[in-house]
């Protein structure tokens, strides 16, 4: 607990500060920094060895993933086909020492890891209040911390025994529970602070769904550790592991909320 409470500190008010008013430049930067931990995270933890020429190629791709989204959009395509012909170029070279899961964690945490960081940046592009940027974060964050204490609370039968012994049903409600008191109150801020009329159902909806994509994100990447058992996948943040222990739900629900925000119309959502 103590090391939860640290790292809020710490981190809440920077990474507010990095959303809300740094230089876009600057939440590149940070984005950069976060997929090519998790993408030398993912390697680690499925190779099995610290340092690598898999986990270096898997870092720097997931970095120009993120700086293409933001600088080159366009020619994104042109890079995925570069990184594939890399990755494959380098296990044959090798000649059989780096085995298909390998390939595949490299390829996974440079494209898909890079891809949900860099929602941040499309939707930025987007054209719509910096503030918006925030909702990932809250809708992942305030899920996984209704879950914990419900699920320490009042947690009783178990939600995915097999992947996370912890974590239970009730927990699970609870943390979609916390999601929707948590969009209304974003819904509020937003409207009082922003100019932004958020319709509530609307806000509900989309708390509820986040709700479900952040614990399925979560189960994910404990579902990973588990296979290669492996407790965290790094220690960046205390106690909490590293980046894809700490940004698992996000990288779900960021993609999501980019999604619904481009297909509802600002009628809904009042952006």
């Amino acid at each position: 607990m103590k090391s939860r409470i640290l790292v809020a500190v710490v981190g809440v008010p920077v990474l507010v500060w990095v959303v809300l008013w740094a230089p876009s430049i600057v939440m590149m930067a940070a984005l950069c920094i976060l997929a090519g931990i998790g993408a030398m995270e993912l390697q680690q933890c499925v190779s099995g060895v610290k340092r690598s020429g898999l986990a270096g190629m898997g870092a720097v791709a997931a970095v120009f993933v993120v700086e293409w989204y933001y600088d080159r959009p366009e020619a994104i395509a042109l890079l995925l086909v570069i990184e594939a012909v890399l990755f494959f170029g380098y296990a044959i070279k090798k000649g059989g020492e780096v085995k298909f899961n390998q390939i595949m964690a490299g390829l996974f945490g440079s494209t898909a890891i890079g891809y949900s960081f860099s929602a941040f940046l499309r939707m930025e592009s987007s054209g719509i209040h910096r503030a918006w940027l925030l909702l990932p974060f809250v809708l992942s964050f305030a899920c996984d911390t209704f879950a914990y204490f419900t699920g320490l609370t009042l947690g009783k039968h178990k939600l995915a025994p097999k992947v996370s012994p912890k974590k239970t049903i009730e927990g699970s409600i609870g943390g979609l529970a916390g999601n929707v008191v948590c969009g209304l109150l974003f819904a509020y801020v937003m409207d009082r602070w922003f100019g932004a009329s958020i319709a509530a159902v609307p806000m509900v909806v989309l708390s509820l769904v986040c709700g479900i994509v952040a614990q399925i994100g979560d189960l994910s990447f404990s579902l990973i550790k588990r296979e290669f058992g492996v407790k965290d996948y790094g220690h960046l943040f205390l106690e909490h592991g590293g980046v894809l222990d700490r940004f698992d739900s996000v990288l779900f629900v960021a993609p999501t909320v980019e999604i619904v925000l481009t297909l509802f119309s600002s009628a809904s959502f009042g952006f």
